[in-house]
């Protein structure tokens, strides 16, 4: 006879089984087994863990095992975004166990928790205990020195730190405790990156025309609790962090939480202090580079609501915040919004609207560049659009110099700086300004080659020329790592010596190069090798904020999101680059890039100058950049992407295939895709499969096809109909991306 439980739930686990498993519940768990609740279960003789779906009167199965524990008191998923994962699980392709991956962090999932210590107080006065000390200096000596550095402390003081102090081991603090001269009481440690750090408040500034209007529109959502979405597009520099400052404060007076997103690169300390000194509300920051117990604590003080701001990157829109009122998408138009290497393959800025829908959230996007998408969904109606013009406190857009790079090598026999760069630089040294060097290549050179034979030096493992390190004197490959030390000096293919060369420039030789021209110029550069350690990256925007260096020089992380009042002239190094791209995205990519990088200058009271480095100068995407003209750039590319159906005017999905076998991988690409055809109607366009833009990552070969379309949930309902059928493959995977930004990769 089956057992009866009080209560049963379904419970969606960590491991890979896609469906809800069934289980009963003891009494002495129903009142914390809850929906959204973490649970360990029983599968298969080992315990494992999950979430509770679904909380039920009664089972259809005959036979089922009781939950085991429940791991959380409350509820780690809220309801709202139980509705959130289920909508991306189905959006996306993805299953529900992947989409509650996503939105909960792995400090969640692998159990870590509060971090606590021993703090130690006075348990009298100050003279009291100075008494005692005198008399313990010669009977206790261990004892009176650790009165000494208690007299000394305000409060308390952390056990570990006393004893660090006073040189002693627990024994003689313990003594004093027994004897009630001090107390001893575990404390909870808060390891928020923001602890201790004192910034200056600020108070709101006032609006100009444009941002009030912006202002006025998205106030007017937040006080009718309503749902709407507006861009906010506005030139570089045009105050739009002002307006969002002021927004979440609105949103905070009416008892509301807000989530402000910022794309990873920009999510600096100079951005952060924007934030907390004009808030006093607890502020969360989450991303990448906190340790697994400082996101825990961040993620732990959102779900409890003592934050009521959340300050992230991608992932932070799954934040649990209480009473979500407002959602900000800065630089909406940013790529790495977009998860593109792991199901489900979401992109945030989609996220906030479909999340910001559900909670009757007010969503602002904002950019200099917004992306094709969204400009057009705010021509079409479906978003507020407002317009910023002008740049905030009377600052003047950059003067814009395209040159081009053909002549100029003439003329400098082969420098990778002309002439206008160089006398730019020199002008702004001698001045006391600061310049800016922006090229999107790391490394000294971008690939070895042999003149003989004509054999590039490529990776082992990947499909990708190894890029040249002279600092460490070593080839690397910038995919999966693997590095040669030191380069080989005659050719593996031919066996030529003396024949190896390099090609290619990055940051490292444009730093190097400089320095031979002007010795005496300081210069930090920031690029992911000069950043690899945690508080990297801060201190060296920090050293030059603070003057310590002339010119600074990188990749796309110091292309957007900074705010250098003294950098007067920005350098461009090579303009074009993207637009060597074969992607139907890469005009986009290079407007927006230029645009953005060109935004660094003349931020201040001196008028900035930019210099575009171009071997297409009359290239129409360069011009408008050149001339800050998005609605030029948009009207002309939109008429392109209309022409060949391309979205906004169709749906897409990258369908991607790897494997350890080359045959074998291609095999299932092309079966997948055949077995798509045979599901989707007239309408649909389905690409033949082609090797990816890198046919070779880790070992593992690579292929994928483009599908486009009318309707994205037609392709969803074929999608996932195809992969029920498909045969499920263990040496090859599958990854189903939505909307991808790059369909050459």
């Amino acid at each position: 006879m089956m057992k009866q439980y009080p209560r049963y739930v379904s419970v969606i686990l960590d491991v890979a089984v896609d469906k809800a498993l069934d289980y009963g519940v003891p009494e002495k768990l129903v009142d914390a087994a809850v929906r959204g609740s973490r649970v360990a279960v029983p599968v298969r003789g080992h315990l494992r863990y999950g979430y509770i779906l679904e909380v039920k009167d009664s089972c259809s199965y005959p036979r089922v095992v009781p939950i085991h524990d429940v791991i959380s008191s409350d509820a780690v998923i809220t309801e709202e975004l139980f509705e959130v994962a289920l909508w991306l699980s189905k959006y996306y392709c993805s299953s529900l166990r992947q989409a509650l991956k996503t939105i909960i962090p792995s400090t969640i999932r692998r159990g870590f928790s509060h971090k606590e210590q021993l703090f130690v107080k006075r348990n009298a006065s100050r003279d009291a205990l100075r008494k005692v000390c005198e008399e313990y200096r010669n009977k206790h000596s261990s004892q009176s020195e650790v009165l000494d550095v208690m007299l000394r402390v305000k409060k308390g003081i952390f056990l570990s730190e006393l004893m660090e102090l006073a040189m002693v081991s627990r024994s003689p603090i313990d003594s004093l405790v027994k004897r009630g001269h001090l107390s001893c009481d575990v404390v909870r440690v808060d390891r928020s990156p923001l602890v201790g750090v004192e910034y200056f408040k600020t108070k709101a500034k006032v609006l100009n025309d444009e941002q009030s209007s912006s202002f006025s529109a998205i106030s007017k959502t937040l006080d009718d609790k309503a749902f709407a979405t507006h861009l906010i597009y506005g030139v570089t520099g045009s105050g739009k962090t002002e307006v969002y400052l002021q927004a979440i404060q609105r949103a905070l007076d009416m008892g509301r939480g807000a989530i402000m997103l910022v794309p990873e690169i920009s999510l600096t300390a100079q951005t952060i202090e924007r934030f907390k000194s004009r808030f006093s509300d607890t502020i969360a920051i989450l991303h990448h580079r906190l340790s697994h117990g400082e996101r825990y604590d961040e993620w732990h003080k959102i779900l409890t609501g003592e934050a009521r701001i959340v300050i992230g990157a991608r992932s932070a829109i799954f934040s649990p915040v209480k009473d979500l009122g407002l959602i900000i998408v800065d630089e909406e138009h940013e790529s790495s919004y977009k998860q593109e290497d792991e199901a489900p393959c979401y992109h945030a800025r989609d996220v906030a609207v479909m999340r910001g829908s559900m909670s009757g959230a007010a969503v602002v996007l904002g950019s200099a560049t917004p992306s094709l998408e969204s400009f057009y969904n705010a021509q079409q109606g479906k978003y507020h659009l407002h317009t910023l013009h002008s740049r905030h406190n009377s600052a003047t857009m950059p003067v814009v110099t395209i040159v081009d790079m053909k002549e100029s090598r003439k003329r400098t026999h082969g420098s990778e700086f002309s002439a206008e760069l160089l006398d730019g630089i020199k002008k702004r040294y001698d001045s006391g300004e600061q310049s800016l060097l922006f090229l999107n290549r790391r490394g000294y050179h971008t690939a070895q080659m042999c003149k003989t034979c004509g054999h590039v030096m490529g990776c082992e493992n990947c499909d990708v020329a190894m890029t040249y390190h002279r600092k460490s004197n070593m080839l690397s490959c910038h995919l999966c790592g693997n590095t040669i030390v030191p380069p080989p000096r005659s050719c593996p293919e031919c066996g030529s010596s003396d024949s190896l060369h390099y090609r290619g420039v990055g940051t490292e030789k444009i730093e190097s190069a400089l320095h031979a021209i002007f010795p005496e110029i300081r210069t930090i550069r920031l690029d992911a090798d000069t950043t690899r350690h945690k508080g990297s990256h801060e201190k060296l925007l920090r050293d030059f904020r603070n003057g310590k260096a002339d010119v600074l020089i990188g990749t796309q992380m110091i292309a957007k999101g900074l705010h250098f009042p003294e950098i007067t002239l920005v350098g461009v190094l090579n303009s074009d680059m993207t637009l060597n791209m074969p992607d139907f995205r890469s005009s986009e990519q290079a407007f927006q890039l230029i645009t953005q990088v060109s935004g660094r200058s003349g931020r201040g009271v001196v008028a900035g100058e930019v210099i575009l480095q171009t071997y297409l100068p009359t290239n129409s995407t360069i011009l408008h950049a050149s001339r800050q003209d998005y609605t030029g750039f948009y009207g002309e590319e939109i008429s392109s992407r209309e022409i060949f159906e391309y979205p906004p005017f169709s749906q897409m999905v990258k369908i991607s295939f790897s494997g350890a076998e080359e045959k074998a991988t291609l095999s299932s690409a092309e079966s997948f895709r055949k077995e798509l055809l045979r599901r989707l109607p007239r309408g649909f366009k389905v690409h033949p499969v082609t090797p990816t833009g890198h046919a070779k990552v880790k070992n593992r070969y690579r292929f994928h096809f483009l599908v486009r379309g009318p309707s994205i949930f037609t392709l969803n309902d074929a999608i996932n109909a195809s992969k029920k059928d498909f045969p499920s493959q263990k040496k090859c995977s599958l990854l189903i991306n939505i909307s991808p930004q790059t369909t050459f990769f």
